[in-house]
């Protein structure tokens, strides 16, 4: 039955950056599936860990910077000795910094493209070695952005590290998908999390975001855990190198 291509029992995943907003509901759209989940954040995701639990699924909380990649090799270690095996990685932990171009300092550049670039392929690399040990493949999902597509205002390094995000996913599909790895992205579109506190609060800003939107309405945590589930699961094994856009129709405008 097609349905059952779309569970995830038995399944581990790891999702960086869960304790709110999109990877919160990520996480706990997996486990509806069925998965039991590894978060890694910088504070200790409570809310997240409770309703995964609530879904009678094991929730390991890893508090860890993911900004220092020293920290991955021990992070792995511990998932795989909680649960022996690992068959799911979301990419979602970053940030963004807004300032205009001609005042953007080295700083904001770098700690913007550490964590939201060079993280996630390290992160990836470290995780498909695991995928290719166990030898039965595995889904690696990046966070990528309207901005993958998109240069937008204000965010030079958030734009750049996005759009890296989509060439790497392309990158490592290529290059992984003999070892029965699959690599895909999803790119959220204007959605109500502290990313976006900002742009909701300046009520011209959004009142234009919305009235673009074809839905009408800012994207919710939940409107990604279908997309999520999906490209964990089996149902989505012919799919690689692919960003899929979930924004309510603001690409199609």
């Amino acid at each position: 039955m097609i349905l059952d291509n779309f569970s995830l029992q038995g399944k581990v995943a790891i999702v960086t950056g869960c304790d709110t907003g999109l990877g919160q509901g990520m996480a706990v759209g997996l486990a509806q599936a069925g998965c039991d989940i590894v978060g890694i954040n910088v504070v200790e995701p409570e809310d997240t860990a409770a309703q995964v639990a609530a879904l009678g699924r094991r929730f390991l909380s890893l508090k860890a910077d993911l900004s220092k990649l020293e920290v991955v090799p021990a992070l792995l270690e511990q998932a795989l000795a909680e649960f022996g095996h690992i068959d799911i990685l979301v990419n979602n932990a970053g940030i963004i910094r807004r300032q205009d171009a001609l005042e953007f300092s080295e700083k904001d550049w770098d700690d913007v493209m550490n964590l939201n670039i060079k993280t996630v392929f390290f992160m990836s690399q470290a995780v498909a070695r695991q995928f290719i040990s166990q030898g039965q493949g595995g889904k690696i999902i990046n966070i990528a952005s309207m901005l993958s597509f998109q240069g937008g205002i204000r965010v030079p390094s958030y734009t750049a590290s996005k759009s890296a995000v989509m060439g790497v996913t392309r990158l490592l599909a290529n290059e992984w998908a003999q070892y029965g790895i699959n690599v895909n992205a999803i790119a959220p579109g204007y959605m109500a999390t502290n990313n976006t506190q900002q742009l909701r609060a300046d009520q011209a800003r959004n009142d234009a975001i919305v009235e673009r939107i074809p839905a009408g309405r800012w994207g919710l945590p939940q409107d990604l855990m279908g997309p999520a589930v999906f490209l964990a699961s089996p149902a989505s094994d012919y799919i690689n190198g692919y960003t899929l856009a979930v924004d309510g129709g603001w690409l199609a405008r």
